[in-house]
Parts: structure tokens; C-alpha cells; sequence
């Protein structure tokens, strides 16, 4: 009996590793049972899906366009016939939850079974996978196997919330990038997109009430050559903003992958773009601000008048008018508070208000913001220094100063994402400096990013609900190409992306490595400009 249990071992074993190394999914399914033979797609190869479901046909359409593309297979999208064979089928099971999907493949067929679509997009995700890597290819390529090995997957998402940060204050890039950095966000099965639109080096979205938002605080007149301190500068004019016609396009976009797009404008710090247009929302209204050229933290800040959260209320009417996302961003963080404790009107609102510090008057001015945005049937969100002098009734917190933040949120019943700097922030060199572009600082290689564990061991059954996801941020200081982000966010991003869809149980970082030693030649046929220094060896 003993030897017998020992060989069942072994073959778990065996089955394990092989379904692991043979089928390279990224990331790696919750359940994945690897069977024998494969799939053949061929010119009469059919999708067919449930009749009348017009986006469960879109769904499937991109699947076979993609296929189409790289292949010159022409397989064709149809509803679904009884007893089909070499087609590629949609099932319904309403008793699935709604991100997940049951994905089995055999020789005779491919069936595809969720509740809905968001389940059949990401079941298309890990079957393009399933398929060589030139299955992404924009051209079509000869002498390929359109192969799937025979597998049956069960798979649904740790979390509910994951995310990809990219700031476009600092450096801006065009629609065209965006899109694309979008498609590979829903490739990974992440689905929330967090733009950061305002900066202090920059006013990236077009708000029709107020021009000079983009006429002005558009642009700067130079920027910092080299890191900070330097004190060199290229002399020439830099700006780019997004109209509101393109950020509908970009939101149309997104959805169409399943991603949330999350809008940030910063308040109450991080505004000098905004002060060098509208000088009179500051706490020197008779200072010329001008759009800041170097990188850091800058004093000039939103002063707490009126005026200023009738300004900020217009922007963001306009702001929710453009994205339909649940979350709407307000920044929060490194608000210097020097200027307020010069203020004669802050000092006497702080008495007014019975308020014992400036921390308190943050809080004021965020419990403001959160009150507006809450009326309009939103919900705000906030880095972690939102929770400096009472965290906002209805605000969820996004802790990158450690994992303090998203504790301190979760045990006051707060909802929290997790997103460290020591492991999320992908401005971080990934490699040895000598032998990497310039960057901001720091040592983030991927082994460390993927060793992360979300949950802290800190909060109770009940507290650990509300830590509801993770985010990555790509900060932009040093990134003026969209080649230079795509280096610094991948492959960082993916472990990112295992880390926020895969279970606790499955990570494995030398699974993960040999994994994703397949999933960058995917990466190469989309034209991802991502970092090997894993591949290489770098440390």
C-alpha cells in the first residue's frame, strides 16, 4: 500500500511538472489538467458561440481575427450548431463566477464555458497562449503548427482588483501607445488601467470650462537632463495633452478589453502645472507658478478657498463625464504643507474649522473632495496619505509608502490596494545601473517583484476582505519613450499579473522564470520592447 501511495506521488508529481512546463501560461491558471493529444485549427475550423449574444460575437470575432492575421487560416465566427466538431465553442454557466472560465481542449473540439463575456475574453487569453507564440503576430507566418495540446483549465481570479499605473504628467505619449499598452494589460488578465493625467511637470487632459489647463499648463519650457541635482536642462519646450475626444476613444478602447480605466488629477499638492494657468487657486495668488522642469516634490499647492473646490468640482464633473469608472483618483500624496502654515487664510480656516494642524487641514480639504465625488455616485480613491489626519468617510486607500497604509485602511474597514514601492514601482533599476538606462533609483529585479504576498498576516479573516487588489505604477521621470516604459514595466508586470490573478498555493518562481522564458517571444512578436536581464543572468 505504501508503495502503491509513493508511485500516486510521484505521478501527481510528474503531472504537475509537466502541465507547468508544457502548457506556458502567464499567469498560471488556478487549475490546469494537461491530457494527450492536441487541437488542430484549420481553414474549417469554426468559432461558434449562443445566437444573438452581439458581444459575445465581438468577443469571439477578435479571437479569430488574431488568428486570421498571423495564420491566413480565415476561420469563421458563427452560431453554434448541435454536435459540432473542430470548432471552437462558447457555453453559458451562469453558476460561474463573472471573470471566470472552463477552457477544455481536445483533439475533436475546444469548448469555452463562463458565465459571460469577461470569462470568455480571458479564456481567449490563455488560449492564445495555448497556441505558438506567433499566433500574436501582426503579419502572417508560414511553416507554424496551429497547435493546442489537449489540457482542460479551470481558472478564475485571486483578485478583483488589478492594476497597471502609468503617469503621463512627466513624460506624454500618444494614444496610439496607449492603446497598445492596454492590450497587453488585458493579455496578462489584468483589468484596471490607472492614468495619471496631472502633474506638477504637466496638465494632460483637456477640461473645456478651463483652457488654460492645457493652453499653459501643458507645457514646460525645458526639462531636467540626467537625475535630479544635475541641474541641466535640454532648453527645449516640451507638452502633449489628451482632448476629450481621444480620451473617449481610449476609455471605448479599454472596455472593450475589459479594462477600467481610473482617472487621477492631483490634489491638493502636485499642482503647479495648474497654479501656472490659474495662479489664483495657490496661497500666493500674486506669484507667477510656472510648470515645473525638474522632478521631486514641489511647495506650490492648492489653498483651501472657495474658489478652489469650485474649480476642482468643475474639472472633476467633467472628469466623471469622460470615464465611467466606479474609482475616480485624486492623487493625495506629498502635499507639502510650508505654504498653508504661511497662510494667514489657511491659519484662520484651521481655527474656524477646529482643526489642530495642517494634516487636519488635508483631511479637510480631501473629506471635501470625497463628499463632492461621493454626491455624483462615485467612489474616491487615494495614496496613503490620505489617511493623515482622519481618513475620508467613503475613500479607499492605495498604500505605496509599504504595506502600512493598506493595514491601517483595512482595520478602520476601509478597502485598500496594495501597491509597495519596494516591490511595484517599475522605475526601479531591474538589473545591475551600469548596465541599465537611466532610472530613478533603487533595485527592483523581477525575482523580488514576484516574491510579494499581498495579504498581510497583520489583519483578520475579516479585515483581509478589504485588501481587494495590487497595482504596479510606472512613473515616468526618466521614461520619454514608449519603448523605455514597455523596458521598465516588462517583464516586471507579469509577475505583477501572476501575483493578482493566480492562487497563493501555485507560485513558483523558477515555474514562473522557465514560463516566461516562452511568454517574451509572445512579448517579441507584439513588438514589446521588454527587459531580458532575467534571461541574461543580470543580478
Amino acid at each position: 500500500m505504501k508503495k502503491l501511495f509513493t508511485l500516486l506521488c510521484l505521478i501527481c508529481i510528474s503531472v504537475s511538472a509537466f502541465s507547468q512546463n508544457t502548457y506556458n501560461i502567464v499567469p498560471v491558471p488556478q487549475k490546469l489538467v494537461p491530457q494527450s493529444g492536441v487541437f488542430k485549427l484549420t481553414k474549417d475550423t469554426k468559432v461558434v458561440f449562443k445566437t444573438g449574444d452581439n458581444e459575445t460575437q465581438r468577443i469571439a470575432k477578435l479571437f479569430a481575427d488574431q488568428i486570421n492575421t498571423s495564420s491566413g487560416l480565415n476561420l469563421q465566427v458563427k452560431p453554434a450548431s448541435t454536435g459540432s466538431s473542430n470548432v471552437v465553442e462558447l457555453k453559458n454557466n451562469a453558476a460561474l463566477s463573472d471573470e471566470a472560465y472552463v477552457l477544455e481542449v481536445t483533439p475533436k473540439k475546444i469548448t469555452i464555458t463562463a458565465k459571460g463575456n469577461k470569462g470568455y475574453f480571458y479564456a481567449f487569453q490563455s488560449l492564445m497562449q495555448l497556441l505558438p507564440a506567433e499566433v500574436f503576430s501582426s503579419v502572417k507566418v508560414s511553416d507554424v503548427k496551429w497547435e493546442a495540446p489537449a489540457c482542460k483549465i479551470e481558472d478564475a481570479p485571486r483578485y478583483a482588483y488589478r492594476g497597471l499605473m502609468l503617469d503621463v504628467g512627466r513624460h506624454f505619449f500618444p494614444v496610439t501607445f496607449i492603446k497598445k499598452f492596454i492590450d497587453i494589460l488585458a493579455l496578462h488578465k489584468l483589468n484596471t488601467f490607472h492614468w495619471h493625467l496631472t502633474e506638477d511637470q504637466g496638465w494632460r487632459i483637456e477640461i473645456k470650462k478651463y483652457p488654460l489647463l492645457t493652453q499653459i499648463g501643458s507645457k514646460r519650457k525645458e526639462t531636467l537632463v540626467g537625475h535630479y541635482g544635475t541641474n541641466k536642462y535640454d532648453g527645449k519646450e516640451y507638452g502633449g495633452f489628451y482632448t476629450q475626444e481621444e480620451i473617449k476613444e481610449v476609455v471605448a478602447y479599454a472596455t472593450s478589453k475589459f479594462v477600467n480605466v481610473i482617472p487621477e488629477i492631483e490634489l491638493p499638492g502636485h499642482a503647479t502645472a495648474a497654479l501656472a494657468a490659474y495662479p489664483q487657486l495657490g496661497c500666493n495668488p500674486d506669484k507667477i507658478y510656472q510648470v515645473v522642469t525638474t522632478w521631486g516634490v514641489h511647495d506650490d499647492v492648492f489653498c483651501p478657498r472657495e474658489e478652489t473646490f469650485t474649480f476642482l468640482e468643475d474639472v472633476l464633473t467633467e472628469v466623471m463625464a469622460l470615464f465611467p469608472s466606479q474609482y475616480i483618483h485624486i492623487g493625495g500624496d506629498e502635499c507639502p504643507k510650508k505654504q498653508w502654515k504661511e497662510s494667514r487664510f489657511c491659519q484662520d480656516l484651521m481655527k474656524r474649522e477646529g482643526l489642530k494642524d495642517e494634516h487636519e487641514l488635508q483631511s479637510y480639504f480631501i473629506r471635501r473632495i470625497d463628499k463632492f465625488i461621493t454626491s455624483k455616485g462615485r467612489k474616491m480613491i487615494g495614496w496613503d496619505e490620505i489617511l493623515e489626519g482622519g481618513l475620508s468617510p467613503n475613500a479607499t486607500v492605495m498604500s505605496w509608502r509599504g504595506i502600512e497604509g493598506g493595514i491601517a485602511a483595512a482595520k478602520e474597514n476601509h478597502d485598500a490596494i496594495m501597491t509597495p514601492t519596494g516591490y511595484f514601482y517599475l522605475d526601479y533599476y531591474q538589473a545591475d545601473p551600469k548596465t541599465e538606462p537611466l532610472a530613478i533609483g533603487g533595485y527592483l529585479p523581477l525575482e523580488k517583484t514576484y516574491s510579494y504576498e499581498p495579504m498581510p498576516k497583520e489583519l483578520t479573516a475579516e479585515q483581509q476582505k478589504h485588501i481587494i487588489g495590487i497595482q504596479a505604477n510606472v512613473w515616468t521621470e526618466y521614461m520619454a519613450t514608449p519603448e523605455y516604459v514597455e523596458y521598465m514595466a516588462y517583464p516586471r508586470a507579469s509577475a505583477l499579473a501572476e501575483i493578482a490573478w493566480s492562487p497563493k498555493e501555485l507560485k513558483n518562481y523558477q515555474d514562473f522564470e522557465k514560463r516566461m522564458k516562452v511568454h517574451v517571444k509572445r512579448l517579441e512578436k507584439l513588438k514589446v520592447n521588454f527587459c531580458n536581464a532575467f534571461i541574461a543572468g543580470k543580478k
